[in-house]
């Protein structure tokens, strides 16, 4: 059955909006994608395209793709493969799926991303291998040391940079106990409105998350940047007395505690916190009760879904939502790339919802309605709660922001997704008795093809790295960086990159992989 909330996106909505047609590239889809015999260009390469995480149809499309090019493309994996393509997988993932299948790995076997294949296409014939296509084999991270035994600090404190984008910012974060006292500070100036205490706590929160040690004297923090005279005091009285007088003032303070729980709701922001805890509400039932206010659409969905949407997303929850936006976008854009963003692809195991960038290497009109497209789809089949559908002020080859913070201009749509819990593997989901389905939060973000690693780069956060990384662009390097864009402003041009690699190569900075920015 339908959600009654839903309603259908107008059908005038679904109809290219702009004054003239758009440039489109040629495309070719045959109606059967049944494989029939081509010409082989390359006798080198034998490519296997493997289905984890990329669905049967996305992967018969490729293979078909592929073959009319002339690539020899096998539909079992075999000796003679040289070439493994995946989507959404790393190196290991592959290599556990190998081990899964007893087949051995050969060292010559190359592992490579579905960007290859892609640009391949383009091309017509086989381009050339780079780092940004070849899928890494990971290691476990360092284990964190034993009680009562210190890890030795192998960088100086003069070669920490006081930059989070030239920090490497695992999960493992060694010195918890004061990172969360900073962020208790920091979030209560950032109620408060004040930007820059805000800006102290979170960066000494940020450099202490990179550190490989746990501090444990004011020794061992002489020299470490980012850390001004009232956070050094803040670390003081933690490593003296266990707690900071300051944190438990802030957690017992009556406008912090308000602050902090009405903006757990959907759709409330600074503005109406301070207007309802003015208007002296310190709960969610004396205002949800009171019937003078008035509530956005917004905000009472997310009174309504109130319980889920507060609750964490685990993993498992995030790759069902993952199949099911994939599904969905292939359904009217196969050959659209989908990526999980935010913290899932910085390697956390819970959060608070599930970012999606999408983009497709081939313009055509599809992509101004897909949003739409699967917003109906949803609609109809009875997933979908509530929808805020943004439509793309995205102007090409605009000089990106100046601020530290600027949002995109791309087409989004803000969600609440109905999660079946069938889909979610069993045991990884907390059912409650009587309730066969959860509330999610999901962003989706469709973005040129041009833009992508900019956008990927943005939209991976954390939001600190973030910050740091557009403040260097402009500090050190004279650019201005944002989520469409590198300008290089002593050149007075646009920087290109296809990649999240390239764009740091620009900026002169080593290459920080994704579950290093936990900044």
């Amino acid at each position: 059955m339908v959600d009654p909330q839903w309603q259908p996106v107008p059908m005038d909505l679904l109809q290219t909006a702009n004054s003239g047609p758009r440039k489109k590239r040629p495309r070719k889809m045959e109606a059967s994608l049944a494989s029939t015999p081509h010409d082989i260009k390359f006798q080198d390469l034998v490519l296997f395209i493997l289905e984890k995480k990329m669905g049967t149809t996305r992967r018969t499309f490729l293979m078909e793709l592929a073959r009319r090019k002339g690539f020899r493309v096998e539909n079992e994996l075999s000796d003679s493969v040289t070439h493994i393509v995946a989507e959404n997988n790393s190196g290991s993932d592959v290599l556990e799926w190998l081990q899964v299948q007893k087949i051995k790995a050969s060292s010559q076997l190359e592992l490579l991303d579905v960007s290859w294949l892609i640009e391949c296409m383009g091309a017509g014939k086989p381009v050339e291998m780079t780092g940004k296509h070849q899928l890494v084999v990971e290691t476990d991270y360092p284990a964190s040391p034993e009680p009562g035994h210190q890890m030795t600090l192998p960088l100086t404190a003069k070669q920490i940079s006081p930059y989070a984008c030239q920090r490497r910012t695992t999960l493992n974060n060694q010195n918890q106990i004061f990172t969360d006292a900073f962020e208790v500070l920091a979030e209560n100036c950032e109620f408060r409105e004040n930007e820059s205490s805000y800006l102290v706590f979170a960066r000494a929160a940020s450099v202490l998350k990179s550190l490989p040690f746990t501090i444990i004297s004011m020794k061992e923090i002489q020299g470490i940047p980012c850390l001004e005279d009232k956070a050094k005091c803040i670390i003081e009285e933690i490593i003296e007395d266990g707690e900071s007088s300051e944190v438990k003032a802030v957690l017992s303070d009556e406008r912090y505690t308000s602050f902090k729980l009405f903006t757990s709701v959907f759709g409330v922001g600074l503005k109406t916190s301070e207007k309802w805890f003015r208007m002296g509400f310190r709960t969610l039932n004396q205002i949800k009760s009171d019937q003078s206010l008035k509530f956005t659409r917004m905000q009472k969905a997310g009174f309504l879904y109130y319980e889920d949407l507060v609750s964490c997303v685990s993993r498992a929850e995030a790759e069902a939502v993952s199949e099911l936006v994939k599904e969905a976008v292939w359904t009217f854009l196969p050959d659209a790339l989908v990526t999980m963003t935010g913290g899932f692809r910085r390697g956390k195991k819970i959060g608070h919802d599930v970012d999606f960038l999408i983009t497709s290497p081939e313009s055509t009109e599809d992509e101004d309605q897909l949003l739409h497209r699967v917003i109906n789809l949803w609609g109809k089949e009875g997933l979908l709660l509530y929808y805020d559908l943004v439509e793309s002020t995205f102007e090409k080859f605009k000089i990106p922001s100046r601020k530290v913070d600027a949002l995109d201009h791309f087409q989004k749509c803000f969600l609440i997704f109905k999660l079946p819990y069938q889909r979610v593997d069993s045991g990884k989901s907390v059912q409650l008795e009587g309730k066969t389905w959860k509330a999610i939060r999901v962003d989706l973000v469709m973005c040129p093809y041009e833009c992508h690693a900019f956008a990927l780069l943005g939209w991976t956060g954390s939001r600190q790295f973030e910050r740091d990384l557009r403040r260097y662009a402009s500090h050190e390097r004279k650019m201005i960086l944002d989520n469409h864009a590198l300008y290089d402003k002593t050149k007075r041009i646009l920087l290109q990159a296809e990649s999240e690699e390239e764009i740091f190569a620009h900026l002169g900075l080593d290459y920080i992989e994704p579950w290093e920015r936990n900044a």
